[in-house]
């Protein structure tokens, strides 16, 4: 079989078929302990954030994706590549990169990000099913990944938030790695939220009583809206609150209002939305992703401020939905350690980068070694801080 490797400036030159061929398996057996179903690398995600304008050369998100395939034509693998002129929306920070490479006198910009924009959420970058020919197909995606680096003057490549697959794959061909960490709900099997708040301390208990009881105390209600019935008007709601977060935490979200209309239009069945509502209009909201065994809590925003009502819609009715759904597990992105005494636990994440610059990659290296040892000493440090009960408490 005769392999080529192509580059798309976008997924309108993709079918969607095709593309999602590549990204989704829902064979588990194939994907271990992984989502079968990823909604973020799917071909009407990835593709909403280019025909909304969310990414493209204006944002400093230029597509460059990275396809395989046969010498018929069929597509056999993919990499959603952007070209990168600056480090915002990535969650995995490499500023002090750029400034010491620019005060050395080299150009970190543009660099190639592999990844999926503004989403802090592990999945699949190397786009392909298993198969006899998964592994070359791999190794054809990472060769063209360097042959768009050489050819557009990049100075490295950044793969982030990867499957062990990936990142095994990555670091075999001379990927330096980077660790990080998440917090994530695990579902234990509960057949209900009281179940969950059995297995943690007396104490614990209270307090999470306490800030759900106090979240709505202000005659305050919650829907989870969902499909069909999610309509313009909700996203016109929770556009408001998005906006409210987003320029509070970054000064300009990434995101507009288009986009979230085109992700009603194309995937809405895997979309929960946790509203809530207090004398008769919406006042806060989380939009969630639905997987075939993961809850992926993506934003939030609100208009009105109340005690604990975050917590309230982001981690709690997630956590609802997640046990009334039978799903393994919430993510509920990036950072956050407040998240541990609410039940989530410390889970690490992964990166891998290229760097072209021997010197430039040889400072990293050594940066990264030594991150890494911290980032798994405080995984340890934190896990033993969960809310859980210990075998000596009743």
């Amino acid at each position: 079989m005769t392999l080529q490797v192509k580059i798309a400036q976008g997924l309108k030159a993709v079918p969607a078929a095709a593309w999602d061929a590549c990204a989704i398996t829902r064979d588990k057996a194939s994907v271990g302990d992984e989502d079968p179903f990823n909604p973020f690398v799917t071909h009407a995600f990835l593709s909403a954030l280019e025909d909304a304008g969310c990414v493209g050369a204006k944002t400093g998100w230029a597509p460059l994706h990275v396809l395989v395939e046969d010498d018929a034509g069929a597509l056999l693998g993919a990499a959603p590549c952007y070209l990168k002129s600056h480090s915002m929306g990535e969650y995995v920070f490499d500023h002090a990169w750029a400034d010491a490479y620019a005060r050395a006198g080299g150009h970190y910009y543009p660099k190639l990000q592999v990844s999926v924009p503004f989403t802090p959420v592990n999945g699949p970058r190397l786009l392909t099913p298993e198969g006899p020919h998964a592994e070359t197909i791999r190794a054809h995606l990472i060769a063209g990944l360097r042959a768009v680096r050489d050819q557009t003057g990049a100075s490295s490549i950044h793969a982030t938030f990867l499957q062990e697959r990936d990142l095994n794959a990555l670091t075999s061909q001379g990927f330096l790695r980077r660790d990080d960490q998440q917090f994530h709900w695990f579902n234990e099997g509960y057949r209900s939220f009281e179940d969950f708040l059995a297995a943690l301390a007396s104490r614990k208990r209270k307090v999470i009583r306490r800030e759900r009881r106090d979240a709505l105390a202000d005659g305050i209600s919650i829907e989870w809206v969902t499909g069909s019935d999610i309509t313009e008007t909700h996203w016109d709601a929770f556009f408001a609150f998005y906006m409210d977060t987003g320029a509070r935490k970054w000064g300009r979200p990434y995101l507009n209002r288009r986009f979230f209309s085109l992700i009603g239009e194309r995937m809405a069945e895997q979309i929960l939305l946790v509203m809530a509502k207090r004398n008769g209009r919406h006042i806060a909201g989380a939009i969630n992703f639905v997987g075939d065994r993961r809850l992926y809590g993506r934003n939030w925003g609100c208009i009105e401020e109340h005690p604990f009502l975050h917590f309230e819609v982001c981690y709690y009715q997630a956590m609802e939905f997640a046990i009334a759904k039978g799903l393994d597990r919430v993510e509920a992105g990036a950072q956050g350690e407040h998240k541990l005494a609410r039940g989530y636990r410390p889970v690490i994440t992964s990166s891998a980068h290229d760097i072209a610059d021997p010197s430039l990659r040889k400072a990293v290296k050594s940066y990264l070694d030594q991150e890494r040892m911290y980032v798994s000493e405080a995984a340890d440090e934190l896990s033993a801080a969960t809310p859980f009960r210990h075998r000596e408490e009743d």
